[in-house]
This record gives structure tokens, C-alpha cells and sequence, in this order.
């Protein structure tokens, strides 16, 4: 599908459909008033009969209106001011989208004049419509006999001023960056563990680089690592026939000298929770349990098509967690790639164990920054919901960069303390640590334990069990935190672009 920036009076657009806006209490804005006097009043006599009142997600589609050269013209309410938050400006994207779908329009040109939002801010705005029109055009069918039926939806244009032309140019090429990145995500992550192996998730990454001369990867098999000393990553997959994997993607986007910023994954491709096995029911959402991994490779490809002004280097712990004869036992006790040792009390905190080792590794980059995705605890809805992705750090830059980010991407976190008070809990009378601190602030303790391998840079882990998937009838991976990743990355891209002008 394409986007694109048009200009010009928009009673002479030629185009399937028009979307325009009506405020609260029936008020027309700008491009509907045009349309108005355009079509002798029309709109305006069903604002007065009562047809049209502005109401926030009010949709009302009118056909062959006199005076237009469109065919359409969908009117639809914006609602009062404080009613433009976010959440609300997606679901009037959804909705415009899904009776586009519906009626299978070719084209349709948006005119909202910048009123859907409570954010004054062309680029956000269309990057923000080019993103959820996306997402709510996502369809899975990857392993279903019957595919889905094309969408007729080919063009979507946003009229603009001349003067926000550039602005908005600029936010369909990152708009449809992050947007393929984020359907990346959510494809891979839909997948079935029996498809979507820690190989296969190799063979992604080797894909994308074969499409990106910009990305080289490595993939490092259980012989490597265990060379390296990774037993806490390598003791995971010790149940599962399928070998586990360490991939490595870096993406040159400046001076090969430049320090790189750096993404780490966690890649359970299936998560039985071993031999501290997970209760039946809903273990196939399991499969979600590399959100973390491809929001990676989403966040990479985006950053590839954007071509940021940076080095980035992602890396997936990639590995399944079954209850085999040789799987990691409870009382087990392992060695990290840094020499500390783990007492493994349960192996269904097995997300630690694989990023711990990452981690360590990443280390050989001297990264200016290391950000570790992962749907890590339960705890974390608990906390938080479904909602928002949790924030822990050891820098408070860093942690401000990313909540700003993730605010400006629509993607939010929020931030939990990562205090020295909570360390004791993983206290172990035979190892150096234990790798869970009992019930009590799980999420903190997770974040606690990975912090033991982050000492030498600026980290900050993401939490993201509570926003990478959808349960129910809406079932289905979100493609979550890739705005967030893509956003922060973006500030780092144009930051180092303004220091060198």
C-alpha cells in the first residue's frame, strides 16, 4: 500500500473517499466546512437535523455528494478537546480503517486537519496514522489453508499544507519503517513454536541482512558458546532437541569506529517452564515468549530503512525450554559467561538465564548504551497491566530517553525502582545469587538479577510480558516495544546529526 502527501482545496481531491472532522457540538473543521460550501450545505444540514453531532468516534459515510469529485466523503467526530488523547486518536484510526476495509475502497484521502490529536504536531500526527492504519491492516494467515482476501485499500493521502509538506514526507518514509518493522515483529512472533525455532529465528535475521547491505550477522551455535562459558543461556535448551542459538546483527549506519548502541532479545521460542512445568491452560501464548527477540528484529529493520546516523548491535538469545532428560533440574547450579554462579531454584525463570549470558557477551562492543527486551515476569501485568512496558535502569539518562520516547511513539513505560534494598532476595547459600527473589516485587528482582551482568555500561531493561500480546478473541502478538526502541533510536540518529551541522 502507499502513502502519500497531497495539497490543494479538498472539495477537488479525486479519490474514493474523504475523511474529514466534526468537533464537539457539530462545529465543522476547516476541510469539512470547505466541504460544506462545496456541496451548498449539506454537511451542515445534518449537523442541524442532528445527523452529525461531533461526538468522539462518531463515523458517518455519505455517498456522491454534488459539487465533490470524490465519491465518498466519511465525516467523523473528533469530540471535545481533552477527548484527543492518544488512545483515542488510535481508535478513530481504527475505525476509519476498518469501514475502509469494509467497503473495499482503492484510495482514500485523510483531511483532519490536525484536530484528531491534543499533540500540535504535524510529523507525529501522519507518522502516528501511518502506523495504526498499518497495524489495523495487519493480517495473519501464515499457516492457515485459506489466505486471507486481498485488501482492495491501495493509497491513503493526507492532505496538507504546502509549508507541512516536508513534514509530512518525512513521517510517512519513518512511519512506514516503524510500521513494517512492528508487522515483522508480530508476524514472527504469531508463529507456532514448532515453526518458529531458535533456527528459524537465525534464518530471519540472515534474511534481513541478505535484504539490508547495511546489516551482517553472525549466528553462534552451542559449541561457541559453550566456549565462551555461556552454561546459564546453554542450560535452558539442555531439555529441547532443537539447539539453541546466539544471533548477532550489526547494523553500520556511521563511522565503523563509532561505539554502538546495543539491543539484546530474550528468544524462548516456547517457554513449558522446563521442570518447574507451567499449568496447561493457555500454555500455547508460550509461543509469545520471544516478544523480546522480535521486537529486536523489528526495531533493526526499521532502523535499516530509516538509515539512522548510528551503529547498532542486536543480539537474541535464542533457545526452547522443555522438560527433557537432560533439562536443568531445580537446585542446578550453573556458570555465567562473567564466572558468577546461578543457583537455578526455578526453571521457569529461564528469561534471566538466557539475557545474562547476552549480556556478558555484548560487553566486547563497549556499547554507549545496552537496552535488553523481554517478556520477562508476570509480575509485570500484575504491576502494570497490559498497558504499559516496564522500565528499570541503572542510568537515569538513559531511563528519561526512553519514557520520553516511548510517550512521543505512543508505546509507553513506566519506570520502577532498581534499589539496592532488593538485592538480598536472591541471596543463595550456594551459589552467588539464585536466579528468582521469591513473589514479592518479581519484576524488580528480575531487573535485580540482570543488573549483576551490567555494570560496565549504561543498560536499561524492558518488561514487556504485559504489552506483547493480546489473550481472547483478539489473540495475537502487538509488535511491541518497536515504536519505543525505533523512537529512542531516532533521537539518538538526528541528536548525532545535529551535533555534526
Amino acid at each position: 500500500m502507499d502513502f502519500e502527501i497531497v495539497n490543494g482545496p479538498v472539495e477537488a481531491l479525486e479519490t474514493d473517499c474523504i475523511v474529514v472532522g466534526v468537533e464537539a457540538e457539530g462545529k465543522l473543521a476547516p476541510s469539512a466546512a470547505a466541504l460544506d460550501k462545496a456541496t451548498s450545505g449539506y454537511l451542515s444540514e445534518l449537523v442541524e437535523s442532528g445527523d452529525i453531532t461531533g461526538k468522539a468516534g462518531e463515523l458517518l459515510t455519505l455517498f456522491k455528494l454534488p459539487g465533490l469529485k470524490a465519491r465518498r466523503v466519511m465525516v467523523v467526530g473528533l469530540g471535545k478537546a481533552d477527548e484527543r488523547k492518544d488512545r483515542h486518536y488510535r481508535k478513530l484510526a481504527a475505525a476509519i480503517t476498518s469501514s475502509v476495509k469494509k467497503a473495499g475502497i482503492a484510495s482514500t484521502a485523510i483531511a483532519l486537519d490536525g484536530l484528531a490529536s491534543d499533540q500540535e504536531d504535524t510529523y507525529r500526527q501522519t507518522r502516528q496514522l501511518v502506523e495504526w492504519i498499518t497495524a489495523e491492516l495487519y493480517q495473519y494467515d501464515a499457516t492457515k489453508s485459506k489466505k486471507a482476501d486481498p485488501i482492495k485499500l491501495e493509497k491513503v493521502a493526507f492532505l496538507l499544507s504546502e509549508e507541512d509538506t516536508e513534514l509530512g514526507e518525512g513521517a510517512l518514509l519513518d512511519g512506514v519503517a516503524i510500521a513494517n518493522g512492528v508487522d515483522s515483529a508480530r508476524e514472527v512472533a504469531n508463529l507456532p513454536g514448532n515453526i518458529c525455532t531458535p533456527s528459524y529465528l537465525a534464518e530471519r535475521a540472515i534474511a534481513l541482512a541478505e535484504t539490508h547491505d547495511s546489516i551482517q550477522v553472525e549466528i553462534l551455535d552451542e559449541a561457541q558458546m559453550e566456549e565462551l562459558g555461556m552454561g546459564a543461556l546453554l542450560s535452558v535448551g539442555r531439555g529441547s532437541a532443537e539447539p539453541s542459538k546466539l544471533i548477532v546483527m550489526r547494523y553500520t549506519g556511521t563511522d565503523a569506529e563509532e561505539k554502538p548502541h546495543a539491543l539484546v532479545g530474550k528468544g524462548i521460542t516456547f517457554d513449558t517452564g522446563g521442570i518447574s512445568l507451567k499449568p496447561g491452560a493457555a500454555m500455547d501464548e508460550m509461543k509469545y515468549d520471544m516478544g523480546g527477540a522480535a521486537s529486536v528484529l523489528g526495531a533493526m529493520e526499521a532502523v535499516a530503512e530509516m538509515h539512522l546516523s548510528l551503529n547498532l548491535v542486536g543480539v537474541i538469545a535464542a533457545a526452547e525450554n522443555m522438560p527433557g532428560s537432560k533439562a536443568t533440574k531445580p537446585g542446578d547450579i550453573v556458570t555465567t559467561m562473567s564466572g558468577q554462579t546461578v543457583e537455578i531454584l526455578n526453571t521457569d525463570a529461564e528469561g534471566r538465564l538466557v539475557l545474562c549470558d547476552a549480556l556478558t557477551y555484548v560487553g566486547r562492543y563497549e556499547p554507549q548504551s545496552v537496552i535488553d527486551i523481554a517478556t520477562l515476569t508476570g509480575a509485570c501485568i500484575i504491576a502494570l497491566g497490559h498497558e504499559a512496558t516496564g522500565l528499570l535502569s541503572n542510568d537515569d539518562d538513559l531511563a528519561e530517553s526512553l519514557l520520553d520516547a516511548g510517550d512521543y511513539a505512543a508505546d509507553r513505560a513506566w519506570q520502577l525502582p532498581l534499589w539496592d534494598d532488593y538485592q538480598e532476595q536472591l541471596d543463595s547459600n550456594f551459589a552467588d545469587m539464585a536466579n528468582i527473589g521469591g513473589r514479592p516485587a518479581g519484576t524488580i528482582t528480575a531487573a535485580c538479577f540482570l543488573s549483576r551482568f551490567t555494570k560496565e555500561y549504561r543498560w536499561a531493561h524492558l518488561d514487556i510480558a504485559g504489552v506483547a500480546w493480546n489473550s481472547g478473541k483478539a489473540k495475537g502478538a502487538t509488535g511491541r516495544c518497536v515504536p519505543l526502541l525505533s523512537q529512542y533510536l531516532l533521537d539518538l540518529s538526528e541528536q548525532k546529526d545535529l551535533a555534526e551541522d
